[in-house]
């Protein structure tokens, strides 16, 4: 509920934007010319140019924001595939039987976090594969005490990847799960709209309608907010993190 706003296609707010930005834009010149017509002064522009800044400003720090929080998701995928390499390989000096049972494991873990990012994910889907990833890491944890209680001599390596393997999931689902905050989204819709009302109403009071000029600034702003939006996404969208990590470490341990 908290990531609302994220729960729908991007493009279906962004379009709601352009529409709403369109029509307040066209209220605004109906003010101005009201104006005009009762032979009223034009609006001064410094508050057309302070929304437009603070418009700006705040596309410009969503942006970043989103951004980063891509990036960190991206890393996440890097720091994941890390830890279960060095799982499997470690899991690989252990004598039989525990090898071949622990890397088999492995396997289907890895495969399982790969296929997880090759469909649309939603809360429900998210829950079971998150289900079948700790399914998984009990069994590892309980071939890991198996191989410890036989004596193995790597024991603690084989105990610090495991955990690390572990944490990384922890941290990526942290990862995953930071949006943007919700009420940051709604702030720039509201921003652009009271922007678009005032531009409207200064070229209505000015009789100047630039209607090239504003809808190719409705529409820049409009693709902006969707990029912004597809961003804080990650389970849909067009703007994926990269899964190239994961997919080589597949391919290398299924030789």
């Amino acid at each position: 509920m908290i990531n609302f706003v994220f729960d729908i296609e991007g493009w279906l707010p962004s379009a709601a934007l352009a529409l709403t930005m369109t029509l307040t834009w066209l209220i605004g010149w109906k003010l101005g010319q009201r104006l005009l017509t009762r032979g009223e002064s034009s609006p001064e522009s410094k508050w057309d140019d302070a929304a437009l800044a603070l418009l700006g400003l705040l596309l410009a720090f969503s942006f970043g924001v989103s951004i980063s929080k891509y990036d960190q998701r991206r890393l996440m995928v890097v720091a994941d595939s890390n830890a279960i390499g060095d799982f499997y390989t470690c899991a690989s000096l252990l004598n039989d039987p525990w090898r071949i049972k622990l890397q088999t494991v492995i396997r289907e873990y890895a495969r399982l976090r790969f296929e997880l990012t090759r469909m649309p994910l939603d809360e429900e889907t998210l829950q079971r594969g998150l289900e079948k990833s700790e399914a998984l890491q009990q069994r590892m944890t309980d071939l890991v005490a198996q191989a410890v209680a036989a004596g193995t001599p790597i024991s603690v390596s084989l105990t610090n990847t495991l955990n690390a393997l572990i944490s990384a999931q922890a941290a990526r689902l942290a990862a995953y799960r930071d949006r943007l905050p919700p009420v940051v989204v709604l702030l720039l819709f509201a921003s652009g709209i009271v922007t678009a009302l005032l531009v409207g109403r200064e070229q209505g009071a000015a009789n100047q309608a630039q209607v090239v000029g504003t809808l190719s600034f409705i529409v820049l702003v409009s693709l902006t907010v969707y990029v912004i939006i597809d961003l804080n996404q990650p389970g849909r969208g067009l703007i994926r993190a990269s899964q190239e990590s994961l997919e080589r470490l597949l391919v290398s341990i299924s030789r």
